[in-house]
């Protein structure tokens, strides 16, 4: 193989089209960062989604996730400097290998009702976060074709999100005898970190991006590993970067809205067990909203300015009828108080209405939080540039959600968590559109990154 940059040549050489199934395929590597999540992130997603990490009182896991947010929202900014200076296997796995610690605090919590090692856990993890959603947010938007960014989204979110669903299977099962209990038992803890683990050893097979290579020829990307110096200082740029202002209010809102869905409809109005089941729908949701937007975003629509406006357009208004049908619902138990829990076996048609919303709630968040990953795609190609933006965006998205938590944790009445939730989504939406409009440019060629890589040949 030659140097990075340079074509792989011998005698009579020309161009063949590799198969997508090669392990350093766009493909393949996507498809292995989307099965590290569904074994991280994605088995805490379940047990988040159990409303307060499975645990009757919401207080320790409240907190828990202040602190893991906080941490968040500073290692996710830095998350793109440490991948540019690491590489991603160092980057994913120092990330991956916090999240078993952070399941196992709640299996201590089960035991000892202490919040301390939670909360360290949760500190701990938001670190390890950082830079796992950095790497992972530089490899999703920078290892595929230009034309087909969308898809390779949707296909990471999919398979991401089937962990929210294997995982809302765990609590489900484990505890679908246990009509009384109000925590979740020892066993579910301990599945969730076996996940986990597996997921830190898996994420030491991604290729860096030199070594992968698209099913036209042309390599992913030619980085050359950066310095602490010049990562400081084009981190620091983002803050004063029109493109990254103009997505806060997305990347804010985009977690803002988990302690609400969470803790006050799955965690208030549902029995345990039924919990689990939600959320099995809940993450099932997800990769049905992450396929039908990255379709619209890459196919609908020969320009990409204008897919970028009807997806826009298409969440606006989904997201809009969502969020009145959880204003309807929430009008029924504005105190906070919901009287009989429902369960899916015993509450009949009781429970159709919140379980639709619930289910609702998931496909919204896939279609928002993908249409954000698109824009951040479109504007970059190269993983340097682009592993900026994604921490970025997620240091913002997890500052959010470290505030979130802690609404919840200060009973700020349902109603007014709504209210705000639904206000920052539908603010978002303008501003996307006038980043659309300034910054997507229409051709293959991202504003701050070259498409055209130097293309490898075979014989």
């Amino acid at each position: 193989m030659g140097s990075v940059g340079e074509p792989v040549a011998s005698p009579n050489t020309f161009p063949v089209r590799p198969s997508p199934f090669r392990y350093n395929s766009p493909l393949a590597q996507v498809s292995l960062i989307g099965l590290v999540c569904f074994c991280c992130p994605g088995m805490f997603n379940a047990l988040s989604g159990m409303g307060g990490g499975g645990q009757v009182d919401h207080t320790a896991a409240n907190n828990a996730n202040t602190a893991l947010y906080t941490t968040f929202a500073v290692f996710g900014v830095l998350g793109g400097g440490f991948y540019n200076l690491l590489g991603p296997r160092l980057t994913l796995f120092a990330g991956c290998s916090t999240y078993a610690l952070y399941a196992g605090s709640f299996l201590y919590y089960n035991h000892y009702q202490h919040q301390l090692f939670a909360i360290l856990a949760g500190a701990i993890l938001g670190i390890g976060a950082g830079l796992l959603w950095a790497g992972q947010g530089a490899i999703m938007t920078s290892y595929p074709p230009p034309e087909r960014k969308g898809t390779y989204i949707s296909l990471f979110w999919a398979i991401f999100n089937m962990g929210g669903v294997f995982g809302g299977l765990i609590p489900f099962f484990l505890n679908y005898h246990r009509t009384d209990a109000r925590s979740v038992n020892d066993g579910t803890y301990i599945a969730f970190m076996c996940f986990m683990a597996a997921g830190a050893l898996l994420s030491l097979g991604i290729l860096p991006p030199s070594r992968v290579i698209r099913d036209n020829g042309t390599r992913a990307t030619a980085v050359a590993y950066s310095d602490v110096s010049t990562e400081a200082v084009e981190i620091l740029k983002l803050f004063a970067d029109r493109r990254m202002l103009l997505i806060v209010p997305a990347a804010w809102a985009s977690n803002f809205f988990y302690s609400y869905q969470f803790n006050n409809v799955n965690g208030l109005l549902f029995t345990l067990r039924t919990k689990g089941l939600n959320n099995v729908f809940y993450w099932g949701a997800q990769m049905v909203g992450s396929l039908a937007i990255g379709y619209v975003l890459d196919f609908s629509f020969r320009s990409r300015r204008t897919r970028g406006y009807v997806g826009i357009t298409v969440v606006a208004v989904l997201g809009t009828a969502i969020w009145a049908g959880g204003l309807a619902n929430q009008l029924r138990y504005t105190d906070g108080v919901w009287q009989d829990e429902l369960d899916f076996k015993t509450s009949g048609a009781d429970y159709a209405g919140p379980f639709v919303l619930y289910f609702s709630y998931g496909l919204l968040d896939a279609m928002f939080q993908s249409l954000c990953y698109w824009m951040i795609g479109a504007l970059a190609d190269d993983s340097q540039t682009l592993s900026r933006y994604s921490g970025f965006y997620k240091g913002v998205q997890s500052a959010g959600a470290a505030v979130a938590w802690q609404v919840d944790t200060h009973k700020v009445p349902l109603l007014s968590q709504l209210i705000v939730n639904w206000s920052l989504t539908t603010v978002s939406y303008p501003l996307l559109a006038v980043l659309v409009m300034l910054f997507v440019k229409d051709g293959n060629t991202a504003e701050d990154g070259e498409s055209d890589h130097p293309k490898v040949m075979s014989s």
